[in-house]
């Protein structure tokens, strides 16, 4: 990746990482640093969502920690990119997983004051919350969820000069 080719801002030092994300043959989950940083965790750290997009399409393992207990969704939070966030989010990455210090990446946003990634993943994480309590409604409380399903069944049409349904049993 030649620097000429940079179009984004304040792009400089992160260029020599990200032209390593690119070189032929490297392992996609290799650490490439000291820290066990892999090319997702750069990629997501420099806030740049297509390079991060290509480690996803390459097989990256996004929920790989590095020496910190940093998975890509917590560099992308300390870096307030939304984007890298929501391509992670898409792609299942845990939101509630911690690092060494026991912060997720919501932790993160909301300390290194992006709201906006603070709210986003506030956000996501509830509407996840509510999935999983719903689903444990049905799945657990199999007599609720049956007992809707008599009822509604326990019910037809019949020829009625009022036109209201009958049940079964005669009611």
């Amino acid at each position: 990746l030649p620097r000429r080719c940079c179009l984004l801002p304040n792009c400089g030092a992160e260029v020599h990482r990200l032209e390593r994300l690119l070189e032929p043959g490297s392992a996609v989950n290799a650490p490439r640093d000291s820290f066990c940083r892999s090319p997702g965790h750069l990629a997501a750290r420099a806030g740049h969502p297509f390079f991060l997009l290509w480690q996803l399409q390459s097989g990256a393992d996004l929920n790989q920690q590095d020496s910190f207990g940093e998975a890509p969704i917590h560099k992308a939070a300390k870096a307030g990119s939304l984007e890298c966030l929501s391509l992670l989010i898409a792609n299942d990455a845990l939101i509630d997983l911690s690092n060494k210090d026991g912060q997720t990446a919501e932790d993160l946003a909301w300390s290194c004051g992006f709201l906006e990634c603070a709210k986003f993943l506030t956000t996501v994480k509830y509407t996840q919350s509510m999935k999983l309590s719903e689903q444990s409604k049905c799945s657990f409380k199999t007599d609720n969820c049956g007992l809707l399903l008599k009822n509604k069944r326990a019910y037809r049409n019949v020829d009625n000069s009022n036109g209201k349904k009958q049940r079964l049993d005669g009611r």
